[in-house]
């Protein structure tokens, strides 16, 4: 007993803290995932505008580099047109892509994420059809 004191006073104690379990290594609380979450811009967000004012909110979450799913249905075609228009300016500013997944549904991805593949759809013919980047209602 009096020798641990005397080898602690001399060469310090060796459990002094800075091991860490290994529960403690991997464990991470809800809050430190969402944190880390945001700053990798690892988030798919879906957004259904009602207004062409709400292309700013789409074009913040593109900067934060998060990719976002876009579906027009619920505006005019108009404002559909000026929807995208502004989407195209934002995501050739942040080097981004834009693909149509189907009538009124966009997806808008950063310059971090890499979509493959194309979207077709089945004609009555039962050929393949590209699906053209138009806005049709």
């Amino acid at each position: 007993m009096a020798l641990n004191k005397i080898k602690n006073a001399l060469f310090g104690n060796e459990d002094d803290g800075d091991e860490v379990l290994e529960e403690e290594f991997y464990a991470i609380n809800d809050k430190s995932y969402r944190d880390e979450e945001d700053k990798n811009g690892s988030k798919m967000i879906l957004i259904e505008p009602r207004a062409y004012s709400e292309s700013q909110a789409i074009a913040d979450q593109l900067k934060k580099r998060n990719s976002v799913v876009v579906n027009l249905k619920r505006v005019t075609s108009d404002q559909a047109k000026r929807i995208i228009d502004f989407l195209t300016g934002t995501l050739y500013a942040i080097g981004g892509d834009l693909q149509k997944l189907g009538n009124g549904i966009y997806l808008c991805t950063p310059k971090n994420v890499s979509v493959q593949g194309k979207m077709t759809e089945k004609d009555d013919d039962k050929k393949d059809v590209k699906i053209e980047d138009e806005i049709e209602y």
